[in-house]
């Protein structure tokens, strides 16, 4: 229990009996100290401490690098018929460093038997980063299983799940950042509950003056769990911008368009507007209108229907029974067919490349039937005066 504070946890009780196995060392080679060395140099530091210091540091460093590399060793050959999770074990490096040099840190200091306000100050230092070490451990465990979530099969045959993984992931990492902060200002001797309760009171200000923001959050976890658009769909927005879905972020949806440049829209803005999802879409309809000479005869206008008609059913993605071709208008100038179709090509690139074979065979027909695509026609009547 700290003076005016809360209760924190001691992570360091697992080596108390290492502290006095320590002080009782450090006291045996004191009484084996010339009194020359036992003289106060400066800084209230004796000549020894002084020469110490910096060699008890190395050391620390030493032992820690020796231990991070027999420890990350040993859990590789444990894990080596997983080589997901030695990935995982490669990305805590850093927090284990901070780890082993907090406990060989404590440790060292009994070594140097500084004054106790000194070991105090070190002590708590030290537990300050033992708990860095330990929420910084979690977040990168955090960030490596999401990773390897996002390219697992199950996000793969569940694209949905992907933007909402991301989300909570990203959620939970600023909440264990809030906790590692609250554990430190507690080992401080900060009153964190007067804290929390601060914060209580002070919320209800910050909720109001941050309306929008908060907005923009339940919107993010609207568009998340509805999953009205996913990340990678390509999508129209109430007829006013398209373009592929890059990232859903806390805030804000970020869209590429087909002229490259990036479109950002808050999520509160977006879950309230229109969104039409080309990528929901389960085929593509093909429609156009060939408009045939006038002076096309009946024979060959059934010829030209005909074939197009076997060009549509020769297609492989033809949806079946759902085609039309018709000749719907006689004009003056030309004679116009009708052609609707659908296809089950989901990507769009793909149906483009359809279309274009198709329309292709369709201008083959009509040039061996014999008649030709309507020209544009311009009628000029002269008024006299």
């Amino acid at each position: 229990m700290r003076d005016g504070g809360v209760e924190a946890p001691d992570l360091l009780n697992e080596v108390t009996h290492a502290d006095k196995v320590v002080e009782k060392a450090a006291a045996g080679f004191l009484k084996s100290l010339p009194p020359e060395w036992r003289t106060v140099e400066w800084l209230g530091l004796e000549r020894w401490q002084w020469v110490g210091v910096p060699l008890v540091a190395v050391a620390v460093a030493v032992v820690t690098w020796l231990l991070v590399r027999l420890s990350r060793a040993t859990s590789l050959w444990l894990l080596r018929n997983k080589p997901e999770w030695q990935r995982m074990v490669q990305q805590q490096e850093g927090p284990l460093t901070l780890w082993w040099a907090s406990w060989l840190g404590r440790l060292a200091v009994r070594a140097l038997d500084l004054s106790s306000p000194v070991t105090s100050g070190f002590d708590t230092v030290l537990e300050i980063g033992v708990v860095v070490a330990f929420f910084w451990g979690v977040t990168r465990g955090l960030q490596a299983w999401t990773e390897r979530y996002l390219v697992s099969q199950v996000a793969v045959t569940r694209p949905g799940s992907r933007a909402l993984v991301s989300l909570v992931s990203r959620t939970l990492q600023f909440v264990l950042i809030a906790f590692a902060i609250l554990a430190a200002l507690s080992l401080l001797g900060f009153q964190v509950g007067n804290v929390l309760a601060g914060l209580g009171i002070g919320g209800i200000a910050l909720a109001l003056g941050a309306q929008k923001t908060l907005e923009n959050l339940f919107g993010a976890f609207a568009l998340t769990v509805d999953q009205p658009i996913r990340e990678g769909d390509f999508v129209k927005v109430d007829d006013v911008v398209s373009g592929t879905v890059e990232k859903i972020g806390l805030r804000s949806t970020q869209l590429r368009t087909q002229d490259r440049t990036v479109v950002t829209i808050p999520n509160g803005k977006l879950a309230d507007l229109r969104l039409e999802n080309y990528a929901a879409r389960d085929r593509i309809r093909l429609f156009t209108v060939l408009s045939l000479a006038h002076e096309t005869s009946v024979e060959q206008l059934q010829q030209v229907t005909s074939s197009f008609r076997e060009t549509l059913k020769a297609e492989e993605k033809l949806w079946p029974d759902s085609f039309s071709v018709r000749l719907i208008a006689i004009n003056p100038a030309s004679l116009d067919i009708e052609v609707i179709a659908w296809f089950t090509a989901v990507d769009f690139d793909e149906f483009k490349a359809i279309r274009e074979r198709v329309l292709y065979r369709f201008l083959t027909t009509i040039d061996a039937v014999g008649t030709s695509v309507a020209r544009p026609t311009t009628v000029m009547v002269n008024k006299p005066n």
